[in-house]
């Protein structure tokens, strides 16, 4: 019999929640064939079998957040096929539910009673929720959630620990001396309560569901990045002509060669990364009133999923040429989008880049990935009429969206970086082949 655990998926993480599993008891599996999802703080993934045989007891249900090196279920070998009550049994009444039922459970409950003890929360949680319930010893079952469904967030954790950590209000001694009869003290009035959230109700005009992890953890992010950071985003329109004129030149033997296709994305990527080595403030953090500068340029590249976000990075991307950036895309995409993106592939970047043109949009303000200062968005390519030398002359123009911190990056400096990268895509000279 082979265990199957909960797997370490990076140094940071201490919990995952399971979310799907892709056998059911009594299925044969194959070592290394995906078995389950899990999702956590830094990343959704497939989890392979780690043995052949087959799959005998299911642990854990879905949507069960559990500690890395947990057990979530069993593999035996291939000839126990017809051990197949043993699974149904943990399907219809799960192994970790049946120890309630014990008798010498029962006699410890009535002998010694438990009232003071804290009773483990069954609700959805995310791993970052349960993280900070666990760091600051909040019993969650006195916390009111305000998420979907009533789930627990984040905010909901720092609101209850606020309210908890402030000071009891001191009650001041009747006054009874004259004057406060002859001029009564007229009480402020209270602030106004905050209007209490919509209920929704399933019904013939509405669909009420559950936001999945994805969701929820995206939600967190950006919620706090717009607390974190003064967002202010600049535009500059860009003049594609050389680029898109050796992206036609080239692309078709480009994929011929290399077997994927020749965006602008790694031209846009490529100049990107000049910009970072002329302004390297871009290319750094904040740590309350400290900037720590990063000595890799490691860039983010922003994937659109079904239901979903995720931004891989491409690491030490000032040492790629344009191929090279391509190549990253396309690998760190294919796999983002299989769930086959390990955790330190989306950790570690020092700056993103959002393709949101690849939709066809003009432009946008994206929101700032923390805990890095700034994100370059690109609009679509597209060719538009523009005035040259009081002509006017067909010419391949997009928009770069640049979105910075204020709290670090001034007007100047955010158009000087974008008018750095403008510069090099205007006055393209470097081969892609």
């Amino acid at each position: 019999m082979t265990d199957v655990v909960m797997p370490q998926m990076g140094e940071s993480i201490v919990e995952g929640t399971l979310t799907r599993w892709l056998k059911k008891a009594g299925d044969t599996v194959e070592r290394d064939e995906p078995l389950f999802e899990i999702s956590t703080d830094k990343v959704d993934t497939e989890i392979p079998a780690p043995a052949s045989g087959v799959l005998a007891e299911i642990l854990v249900t879905e949507g069960t957040t559990v500690q890395v090196n947990a057990i979530v279920a069993r593999i035996g070998e291939a000839g126990a096929a017809a051990a197949a009550p043993v699974a149904v049994a943990v399907e219809a009444a799960p192994v970790t539910a049946a120890p309630v039922v014990e008798a010498p459970v029962a006699v410890a409950t009535e002998a010694a009673p438990v009232a003071a003890a804290v009773v483990e929360y069954s609700g959805p949680l995310s791993p970052l929720v349960r993280k900070m319930a666990r760091e600051n010893n909040v019993d969650l079952n006195k916390v009111t959630g305000t998420g979907a469904g009533g789930r627990i967030t984040k905010e909901d954790v720092e609101g209850y620990l606020k309210a908890s950590s402030a000071p009891a209000p001191v009650v001041a001694a009747p006054v009874v001396a004259a004057p406060v009869v002859a001029a009564p003290v007229v009480a402020a009035p209270k602030p106004a309560a905050p209007a209490p959230a919509p209920v929704f109700a399933p019904g013939a005009k509405t669909r009420v569901e559950p936001m999945s992890n994805m969701r929820i953890k995206i939600a967190e992010h950006m919620v706090m990045s717009k607390r974190t950071s003064a967002h202010v985003t600049t535009v500059h329109r860009v003049d594609m002509t050389k680029v898109a004129k050796m992206r036609a030149k080239h692309k078709d033997e480009f994929a011929a060669r290399n077997g994927f296709s020749l965006t602008f994305l790694p031209f846009v990527a490529r100049a990107t990364v000049e910009a970072l080595r002329a302004f390297p403030t871009l290319n750094a953090s904040i740590d309350g009133n400290n900037i720590v500068f990063h000595n890799e340029i490691n860039v983010g590249i922003a994937v659109a999923l079904d239901g979903g976000l995720i931004v891989p990075v491409i690491r030490n991307a000032d040492e790629k040429n344009v191929l090279g950036l391509q190549r990253s895309i396309v690998d760190l995409a294919a796999r983002a989008r299989s769930k086959q993106l390990k955790p330190d592939e989306i950790q570690g970047g020092t700056f993103s880049i959002t393709n949101f043109g690849s939709f066809g949009s003009v432009f946008a303000t994206p929101v700032i990935n923390q805990p890095q200062v700034a994100i370059l968005g690109v609009g679509t390519v597209e060719k538009v009429p523009v005035v040259i030398d009081d002509a006017i002359a067909i010419r391949s123009q997009c928009f770069l969206a640049l979105t910075f911190d204020h709290r670090l990056i001034d007007g100047a400096l955010g158009d000087q970086f974008t008018a750095k990268v403008k510069s090099v895509l205007e006055n393209w000279s470097e081969d892609v082949l």
